[in-house]
């Protein structure tokens, strides 16, 4: 049982043209916008003060970055399991560009071409939460839209299709954490 005050902070990074734009933005390293690197710095303003035992981060420069500037830098480690969702040959597309090829498509029920399935993202996530749940004290992650999506699901214990239902905006806070010995969302998609 973990005490209730423990959490896991997480933070998606800052703003970049393609996410800007909407664009499925999986291993293509888009660095943060003028914007993205004004956020980053709100989130520092918003976690000043707080002390993690753990920092951990996507090693895409738009995650590092923003951690970097958020004043956690220092402290981080990179961990390949947070890199986003490789997306394939939807790499730089928008939904409603795919959709034009297939109607309804959606990257939580489509298949994925040349690119990995959801059970992929899962597998690599559900690592990161067995090293989450094994550290004592809070944590902090720097990471990517949907991979930090499937990553709330499955501290619920939910299918990684549920991460269909937590909106994530780019330098958003957002916390996990227990109730008890049940794992909860304490906190999603707060602007800072």
């Amino acid at each position: 049982m973990r005490p209730d005050a423990s959490e896991v902070v997480l933070v998606r990074h800052g703003e970049t043209e393609w996410s800007r734009e909407l664009k499925h933005t999986g291993r293509t390293d888009v660095p943060l916008t003028d914007q993205g690197r004004l956020q980053a710095r709100d989130v520092a303003a918003a976690l000043h003060g707080r002390q993690f035992a753990l920092v951990l981060t996507s090693p895409l420069g738009r995650a590092t970055e923003t951690c970097g500037l958020a004043g956690f830098g220092d402290a981080a480690e990179q961990r390949d399991e947070l890199r986003e969702w490789d997306y394939g040959a939807y790499e730089g597309r928008t939904t409603s560009e795919i959709r034009q090829e297939i109607p309804g498509w959606t990257v939580w029920r489509g298949d994925v071409l040349e690119g990995e399935t959801i059970d992929d993202v899962a597998a690599r996530v559900d690592r990161v939460i067995a090293e989450l749940r094994a550290t004592q004290g809070d944590a902090l992650l720097f990471a990517h839209g949907h991979v930090l999506r499937v990553l709330a699901a499955r501290w619920l214990g939910l299918e990684p299709q549920a991460g269909a239902l937590f909106a994530l905006d780019p330098a958003t806070l957002s916390a996990l954490g227990y109730e008890r010995e049940t794992s909860v969302v304490r906190l999603w998609n707060r602007r800072v």
